[in-house]
């Protein structure tokens, strides 16, 4: 497997420039290009995906060719091992994105030997899918990149958040368990640091299912805008439906403004006090509960919820179902993916949900129910106007000199209805020209003769008191 220096001289080494000739060729032509410096050939964007780089190799040769880059994505490679991560990125002081997808970094970070007064100033983006490294990695990771704004920990079976020192209580203390993914319950839970710059958070396909848990990353990221929780199979924001072992004491270290004015009580959204953009997409949320207490987060003003078991039901066309949730969610104002929602498109969403919860009974009526009709009143219901055409009118069918009003299905065809004059006009349906005389153009217009065969009745607008005039086609001499 090669390093990160034999993948960068295969693929921006002066062997690429050089000229390659054919034994066939009668003629060998040479094209010179003037040679860069190592340096300048490696970009400021240095992508490297799916090389089989394992190590980093000679170091001095890799700053040379890497001091300017700012960003490096070395995903689906075969590194293992963090002191040549480190290797790598030590050589790249400028570095502002990394990607390390799909290397297994599963080896604890504290029991191998790094630089801990390396600090990665500039670094604003880390993504770290599918690494399956672990919580105690993670924080380390943190503590050594103070300015990191955006971190991705997507497809990597966490089913908890570990994001602190763990302190067993002394009922514990027996315990063997050292597995990171179990939940910390039953634990003071403290948080060693707060990154407070970090803004973006990915955590798409985690099984976390357990939304005390999701909470911890508000706490250990207290200004967190953008949460992406795709795929995950959380079952409920309820924090209060658990059993008593979840109940156990967790020191978060809050401060009164994190709190809700002042009040220890805890909430589903109480660490997210800054996060304006939630993905929820593919959750196993259920119920409409859930959905009102995502209108209790303060600033959230974009939100994905799709896919979720809530939606299996056929109760609501997807018109109903976006009117109901925006009605329940009053500062959303992008649902998701759409554009904005409208003043006037949420005024209708809150008039429909109005009317939906009115002839329910008051036991099944939501909160936000009450809360709107003191918006906009009780309102009275949408009157039900049926638009479709009468079923059957009655009109004169007139041939020669015979008249006779009949009642017509007007979902019949003209091609049917020819068939049902037979006995009256006396002659095949082949024979048969009609011809439609509206009562109120009678004199404007006059007769329209009715051509096509399949044509319905009811696309003539043939109301009752209106004429049909049958006639017999001429032979042909």
């Amino acid at each position: 497997m090669p390093s990160l220096l034999e993948a960068l001289e295969q693929k921006y080494g002066e062997s690429s420039t050089e000229s390659e000739g054919s034994e066939d060729e009668g003629i060998s032509v040479s094209i010179f290009v003037p040679c860069k410096s190592p340096r300048a050939v490696v970009p400021a964007l240095l992508v490297l995906n799916d090389c089989d780089i394992a190590t980093a190799g000679e170091k001095d040769a890799l700053v040379a060719k890497c001091a300017g880059v700012e960003e490096l994505d070395l995903a689906k490679n075969k590194l293992s091992d963090w002191p040549e991560v480190f290797g790598i990125l030590q050589q790249m002081p400028r570095l502002k994105f990394v990607n390390l997808s799909f290397n297994v970094l599963s080896t604890p970070l504290r029991e191998v030997e790094v630089d801990r007064s390396m600090k990665w100033q500039e670094l604003k983006n880390l993504v770290l899918n599918s690494t399956y490294i672990s919580w105690d990695s993670v924080q380390d990771i943190l503590n050594q990149l103070p300015g990191l704004e955006e971190l991705h920990l997507s497809l990597n079976e966490y089913n908890s958040v570990c994001l602190g020192e763990k302190k067993p209580n002394s009922k514990n203390n027996d315990s063997d368990n050292d597995n990171e993914t179990d939940q910390c319950s039953c634990q003071t839970y403290k948080l060693r640091g707060k990154h407070s710059r970090i803004r973006i958070f990915h955590f798409t396909g985690n099984p976390i299912d357990n939304w005390k848990e999701v909470r911890k990353l508000g706490y250990a990221f207290p200004n967190l805008e953008t949460l992406v929780l795709a795929d995950c199979p959380i079952k409920s924001l309820d924090i209060n439906e658990e059993h008593e072992e979840a109940a156990c004491n967790r020191n978060y270290e809050r401060s009164e403004s994190e709190s809700e004015s002042g009040n220890v009580k805890e909430s589903p959204h109480d660490s997210f006090r800054n996060l304006r953009v939630m993905n929820l997409n593919a959750t196993q949320l259920a119920t409409w509960n859930d959905i009102e207490r995502l209108s209790k987060f303060p600033v959230l003003e974009c939100l994905r919820v799709q896919g979720c078991p809530l939606w299996e039901s056929n109760e609501y066309t997807e018109h109903e179902r976006r009117q109901l949730l925006i009605a329940r969610l009053p500062n959303v104002v992008t649902l998701n993916g759409g554009g904005k929602i409208t003043a006037e498109e949420r005024e209708d969403s809150e008039r429909a949900f109005i009317r939906y919860y009115m002839d329910k009974p008051e036991s099944d009526r939501p909160e936000r129910f009450f809360e709107l009709v003191q918006i906009h009143g009780k309102l009275d219901p949408l009157v039900n106007v049926d638009l479709r055409p009468e079923k059957r009118v009655k009109v004169t069918f007139t041939c020669g000199s015979n008249s006779e009003i009949r009642s017509v299905d007007v979902y019949r065809t003209v091609s049917d209805l020819k068939t049902k004059l037979e006995p009256f006009a006396g002659f095949s349906a082949a024979k048969m020209r009609l011809f439609y005389v509206d009562q109120d153009l009678r004199d404007i217009q006059g007769p329209e003769e009715m051509r096509y065969p399949s044509k319905r009745l009811y696309s003539y607008n043939i109301r009752s008191g209106d004429e049909i005039i049958i006639d017999c086609k001429k032979e042909i001499e």
